[in-house]
């Protein structure tokens, strides 16, 4: 093999590196993300213990409970939020495989052009069933909100 494909291959080693940078970074920033929110649980918890010292007398058990009704909606709402960038992660990484896929198809296609018609075709169907597959995890996750 000379020439023609060694650009290619070039090239998608650059993304790659690219990527795999950007995906550290994200990592990275998921991390201290979750550092805060353990902090914001942490200072939550010595507020509340502080609260319940100073309120012990006045506070009836009718406002203690919706107290922790609103603290277990609040981390209800953090998990799901937790959720969703799992959720965005996952996409954005599939998104990341879809495009090295495309820019390997396309080196193929240069020698192999019926080869990458089918490829290409393989790439529309599988879009497709991803397509699908996030409908139905929007109607899981529509049905789920309904519940609660």
């Amino acid at each position: 093999m000379t020439g023609g494909n060694g650009g290619c291959r070039e090239r998608d080693t650059e993304r790659e590196t690219q990527r795999e940078r950007e995906r550290e970074r994200e990592r990275e920033r998921e991390r201290d993300r979750e550092r805060e929110r353990e902090r914001e649980i942490v200072r939550g918890e010595v507020e509340r213990e502080r609260d319940r010292q100073t309120e012990r007398g006045r506070d009836s058990e009718r406002d203690r409970q919706r107290g922790r009704e609103r603290e277990r909606e609040r981390e209800r709402e953090r998990e799901r939020e937790r959720e969703r960038e799992r959720g965005r992660e996952r996409e954005r990484e599939e998104g990341e495989k879809r495009e090295k896929e495309k820019i390997i198809n396309t080196c193929r296609s240069i020698d192999k052009p019926d080869s990458a018609i089918r490829e290409r075709e393989r790439e529309r169907e599988r879009e497709r069933e991803r397509e699908r597959e996030r409908e139905r995890e929007r109607e899981r996750d529509a049905q789920t909100s309904k519940g609660k």
